[in-house]
């Protein structure tokens, strides 16, 4: 490896969807590509998020391994991933000395075992949080978060990353950095939201898992409570159930359905790229219950398109209320409809916002700056693996040779 940068960096990911922490994944790839280190990109499965990596310069593995998530907390669920991760530790191992990276990227903590199989082949591990669960019990989240120990270096994608992986383990501080999200803008100037026809039907949008932590039933009582106040709006939920949600899924499409909302909700299913959605929209709903950056409202405010947002810690972090966007109360169907109510009054606020929003997202979350960032923490932490593995090495050739200058 070269003084400056890792020659090969792998990188294991929990899917090959192409959602929040994806696409930040897919980012970190174009640094690492941009400054000509070989990237090997290993999933479980094939998915849409293969190709771009692809077009990127990436090599693709697959491997069978588990990745953690809610569906598995309880006695059996837990008992089922011990017995898989068990499994899938020999032939990660197996790939990561036959691929000799000088690091292991680990893009999220769902992927625990991933950092306890590279722990013993000498390679230095990162490992890149996107999750800050406030709402679950400091017991759940100091077991989510204790793994990372075993990395080198942890990443955090936000503040709210970063202070909720400090307050359930302390001792992560010394190997913590900071790297805020870099979201890529749409390909042409948006153009103006369509507050300016009184005769057109409000359309909005929601972009992300449909799940009960996105909430996206919020956003469909609300949608409903603005028609039933004379409002003609249209909602379209952009995405698909969570792993194991696929009931609270069908649950949407049955409220859907009812007469309040029969005609008025659209389920575009995946979105990718996301831009023509945000520009058939003229506001972008986002109720999530909780959320360590959020995404889909950057996405938003770089389309020029006034959002209106749970107030939770990822969002309070990317939300100036009143001046980029509007906060309301998690899980308020009623003050979700009245913030969207108050920006159909006053297109000229909803402009405002737009803009606003877009001209801070652009200063906060450039591309430019997140890969200059993500390269630099990769490499600084593939050089102090290297220096370490390198003092081992003299340190045992000490060893072994003072011996001999004793017996000359």
């Amino acid at each position: 490896m070269s003084d400056q940068q890792p020659r090969t960096i792998l990188v294991a990911n929990p899917s090959a969807d192409v959602y929040g922490s994806d696409l930040q994944m897919r980012e970190s790839v174009a640094a690492f590509r941009e400054r000509g280190i070989r990237v090997v990109v290993v999933v479980p499965a094939l998915g849409p998020l293969v190709a771009g990596l692809r077009d990127l310069g990436a090599e693709i593995r697959l491997l069978d391994y588990p990745v953690l998530c809610r569906s598995a907390a309880s006695v059996h669920g837990l008992a089922h991933l011990a017995e898989a991760a068990g499994r899938a530790l020999p032939g990660i191992r197996r790939l990561v000395r036959e691929v000799r990276p000088d690091l292991v990227y680990v893009n999220t903590l769902t992927l625990p075992w991933w950092l306890l199989a590279t722990r013993g082949t000498g390679v230095p591990a990162l490992c890149h949080v996107h999750e800050a669960e406030a709402a679950d019990p400091p017991a759940v989240r100091r077991a989510l978060a204790l793994p990372l120990l075993l990395a080198d270096t942890v990443v955090a994608n936000s503040r709210t990353t970063q202070e909720s992986l400090l307050e359930s383990v302390p001792a992560l501080a010394a190997r913590l950095r900071l790297v805020c999200n870099g979201i890529p803008g749409p390909p042409r100037t948006p153009r103006l939201p369509r507050h300016d026809d009184p005769g057109a039907a409000v359309r909005l949008v929601t972009v992300g898992r449909l799940s009960r932590r996105k909430s996206p039933d919020t956003a469909l009582e609300a949608a409903a409570l603005l028609r039933a106040r004379g409002y003609d709006v249209h909602l379209e939920l952009c995405g698909t159930p969570a792993p194991g949600q696929e009931d609270y899924a069908a649950g949407l499409r049955e409220r859907a359905q009812r007469p309040d909302l029969r005609g008025a909700v659209t389920f575009a299913g995946y979105v990718a790229p996301v831009w023509p959605a945000l520009e058939r929209a003229d506001l972008l709903l986002a109720p999530s219950l909780g959320e360590s950056f959020g995404n889909a409202v950057v996405e938003a405010q770089l389309a020029r398109r006034p959002v209106v947002a749970a107030a939770v810690p990822g969002h309070l972090e990317t939300i100036r209320h009143g001046v980029t966007g509007l906060l309301v109360t998690p899980r308020d169907p009623r003050a979700l409809a009245d913030a969207v109510g108050t920006l159909v009054e006053d297109p000229g606020l909803a402009l405002l916002l737009g803009d606003a929003g877009r001209r801070a997202a652009r200063w906060a979350y450039g591309v430019a700056r997140y890969r200059s960032e993500i390269a630099d923490v990769a490499a600084r932490c593939a050089r102090a693996g290297a220096q370490t593995r390198s003092s081992a090495g003299q340190g045992l050739l000490s060893s072994t040779s003072s011996p001999r200058r004793a017996r000359a």
